[in-house]
């Protein structure tokens, strides 16, 4: 899980190391709203992952990617469910972020 103790707590940190666009998965691609930009597989990297489980209630599980792109030069997050409520993308894609 790393040093986090929650996923609120480890946004707000990771926000002040640079990591500022929020991106979703898109299909193929992650997406960044803010900018209007998708990133393929091959595009970015992934910095850090952190695994969260809520207390309360143990099917509650999320993950936080810390992504950035030297090409594009962004730094953002991207939060998913962890296992089956999980969003879906390619396998290309579902494969890099598992990679980690």
């Amino acid at each position: 899980m790393g040093k986090y103790n929650t996923l609120s707590e480890a946004i707000n940190d990771l926000t002040k190391q640079g990591y500022t666009f929020n991106f979703n998965i898109k299909g193929e691609c992650i997406e960044c709203a803010e900018n209007k930009s998708q990133l393929h597989p091959e595009d970015f990297e992934i910095d850090k992952v952190y695994r969260f489980q809520e207390m309360s209630d143990v099917d509650n599980e999320s993950i936080l990617y810390a992504i950035s792109s030297k090409q594009d030069d962004l730094k953002g997050l991207l939060v998913n469910a962890y296992g089956i409520y999980a969003d879906t993308g390619s396998a290309k894609l579902i494969a890099k972020l598992n990679k980690r």
